[in-house]
């Protein structure tokens, strides 16, 4: 979908301290699990703290389709934050979803997209999906290739691309599945294939990708195993480990209460805009602390961050703490790549602290970033060289010296309907003297409604401006 020459550009210029306590989004990858669980249980599944962003909203919508009952109440005056708001859920209990009447279009989340395939292999029954034109960009053969092994049956357009037909099969098939690379959303679309089978379905990766579907299994009452196991050697080779979950199919799943903490991923873009703005201080309460999903605060705390975790504590299965965070004097370090299924999304706003640091920060392991919303390892190299930053891209890494942007014309960067990338560079637009605006700031809606609102609140100076105005 092209939005042409009715783009409003959005420019964000140097921002006075940001202080203040910040409610954060719910995470996104919870609440596409809650509301799918929720519509395989039987009985009502209450959400609260639901993120209302349009990638969630899409998979509540294709749940419904797909016979679940769906509600939502809220308060007056109530945000996108999910605050005050609860998500009812009336679940079919697992077989008992029925064949859409509609096409499924799953907007812009690969998400949401991956893992409902997995869903619908399972059901005897052909469903149509699509996506806009991002997603429809967006290779889908990592979870057709394993899902086919069921005996589902994909049809996708060149390239394993949506828009895609899926007929599943009354007999599914238990599969044990040794993905090749650390990836949540292949992972979860087989293992939710897996609920619908009789026995065990088995799924190994290279390292744990995030555990988000494992946890709201067991919240749920389904039998989870997962363990490291050691490979054999060969050949003269040594062996190595992988992770390993197993799951019992044809659980009786019934209804649960799930309280969404706050999204690490979009808590990221504040917590590296309060490092970079001289005398920020903020506080974040709520926020997922899953160990899968903290590579980047780990590696802001490595490079000198002052990121404090405080009320530590556990919510339907997730660790969750408040976040305290103060502006400091960051350093340049070489990130490993065994860290990036941690902090896989991150990595565009990693850059950015990189950009703002001291020395050079050298990212390595970063070949997923290639097959997100957009080539996102590129167009942060493109981008940050555009704002006057020393960055390439080098095969798989991302390599960035410090220092800040450099100039004082504002700078256009374009996002290619890619959220993260919209909002990195608005965080990086605060912290010089060199305005930064983004083409299209509407794909941010897809994870965080309210993040221009929010950051303007705490001290920040985002606005919407005609381009003529920025030439």
């Amino acid at each position: 979908m092209s939005h042409g020459s009715s783009l409003t550009p959005t420019v964000s210029a140097r921002a006075r301290s940001l202080k203040g306590r910040a409610i954060v989004p719910g995470d996104k990858s919870i609440s596409h699990r809650a509301l799918i669980m929720g519509g395989l249980a039987v009985g009502e599944t209450t959400i609260t703290g639901l993120l209302l962003g349009e990638d969630v909203l899409r998979t509540a919508t294709v749940m419904a389709a797909l016979g679940a009952k769906v509600e939502e109440t809220q308060s007056p005056g109530d945000k996108h934050d999910g605050t005050g708001r609860t998500f009812r859920v009336w679940g079919r209990g697992i077989g008992g979803l029925t064949e859409p009447a509609d096409i499924l279009d799953m907007g812009n989340s690969g998400t949401g997209a991956r893992l409902i395939a997995g869903l619908v292999s399972a059901y005897p029954f052909t469903s149509f999906m699509t996506g806009d034109a991002s997603l429809r960009g967006r290779p889908m053969d990592r979870v057709t290739k394993p899902l086919s092994q069921t005996g589902a049956k994909f049809v996708t357009r060149a390239g394993e691309r949506l828009p895609m037909a899926v007929t599943g099969t009354p007999l599914l098939m238990p599969l044990t599945y040794d993905s090749p690379i650390a990836s949540a959303q292949v992972k979860s679309a087989v293992l939710l294939a897996g609920l619908h089978a009789k026995g065990l379905t088995t799924v190994t990766e290279p390292t744990p990708s995030r555990d988000h579907t494992e946890r709201m299994f067991r919240h749920f009452g389904v039998d989870v195993w997962t363990e490291t196991v050691q490979t054999g050697s060969s050949g003269g080779r040594q062996g190595s480990s992988r992770y390993k979950v197993q799951v019992q199919g044809q659980p009786e799943l019934s209804g649960r209460p799930i309280n969404v903490p706050a999204d690490p991923s979009s808590a990221a873009f504040l917590v590296v805009a309060a490092l970079l703005v001289p005398g920020s201080h903020l506080i974040l309460p709520n926020i997922s602390i899953n160990p899968l999903r903290i590579g980047l605060f780990d590696t802001l705390i490595e490079m000198g961050a002052q990121i404090a975790y405080t009320n530590s504590r556990i919510e339907a299965g997730e660790p969750v703490a408040d976040l305290e965070v103060k502006y400091s004097q960051l350093k340049g370090i070489n990130v490993p790549a065994a860290r990036a299924p941690s902090m896989i999304d991150e990595y565009p706003i990693l850059a950015v602290a990189a950009a703002c640091a001291e020395g050079v920060t050298r990212m390595d392991g970063l070949e997923e970033l290639k097959v997100k919303e957009s080539d996102r390892l590129s167009a942060m190299a493109n981008g940050l060289k555009a704002c006057g930053v020393d960055a390439k891209a080098e095969g798989d890494s991302l390599i960035v010296r410090g220092g800040g942007p450099k100039g004082n014309a504002p700078v256009m960067i374009p996002v290619n309907l890619d959220h993260r990338i919209a909002m990195s560079f608005l965080v990086l637009g605060m912290a010089g003297d060199r305005p930064i605006a983004v083409d299209d700031a509407s794909a941010i809606n897809t994870s965080f409604p309210d993040f221009i609102g929010l950051m303007n609140g705490l001290g920040a100076d985002i606005q919407a401006v005609p381009a003529k105005d920025l030439l």
